[in-house]
């Protein structure tokens, strides 16, 4: 009968486990109403949102993370260089928990607040079917590897470049040049 004792003893661990991971929970995990989204020990997660959703990640502006962009045409086959200049900010890596760290994450690139690419380094090729005739609004925004947008006095943290796409020209020397670009500060 020592089999059967077992087998009791057995059971009742599990009934007990089970019952005890259900009210692991202490509840304060989930948002309450008015209170925001969730705590979270990076920033405050704001109820403002962006374009597509994402909430705004609050940090204080001393450490912040800023973003610059500068696009320039590329005359070899119409597309569009753009490079990225960050402070006190890491591209996060393929593969990274989806936990917001101070200081990293995801680079988002806008043409006219529409999402072209999610950057994890400070360059990007923009193809010229992308940016048709006319000027148009190219975008860096810095994303926190849960998705949420890095803020600073309610704003998101972006840098925006104006670029107007012409139809092509030859240069002096023979090249061809698709347009031009200037770029805004952080906004």
């Amino acid at each position: 009968m020592s089999w059967s004792r077992a087998l009791l003893t057995a059971l009742a661990v599990c009934a007990l486990l089970l019952a005890g991971s259900a009210g692991c929970g202490s509840g304060d995990a989930q948002a309450r109403k008015g209170e925001g989204v969730s705590p979270s020990p990076v920033g405050k997660v704001l109820d403002d949102t962006d374009e597509q959703g994402r909430h705004y990640r609050e940090v204080g502006k001393k450490g912040a993370p800023e973003v610059g962009v500068e696009v320039e045409p590329d005359a070899s086959d119409d597309s569009w260089d753009v490079r990225l200049t960050v402070h006190d900010f890491r591209f996060s890596p393929a593969g990274v928990k989806p936990v917001a760290v101070a200081g990293r994450g995801t680079v988002r690139l806008l043409v006219d607040g529409r999402t072209v690419a999610r950057l994890r380094v400070p360059e990007y090729r923009l193809a010229a079917g992308l940016v048709p005739h006319g000027t148009h609004h190219v975008t860096a925004r810095l994303y926190a590897d849960d998705g949420t947008v890095w803020a600073v006095h309610g704003k998101p943290v972006e840098s925006t470049a104006d670029i107007t796409a012409s139809a092509v020209q030859a240069t002096p020397d023979g090249s061809k040049t698709p347009g031009s670009a200037s770029t805004r500060g952080p906004e």
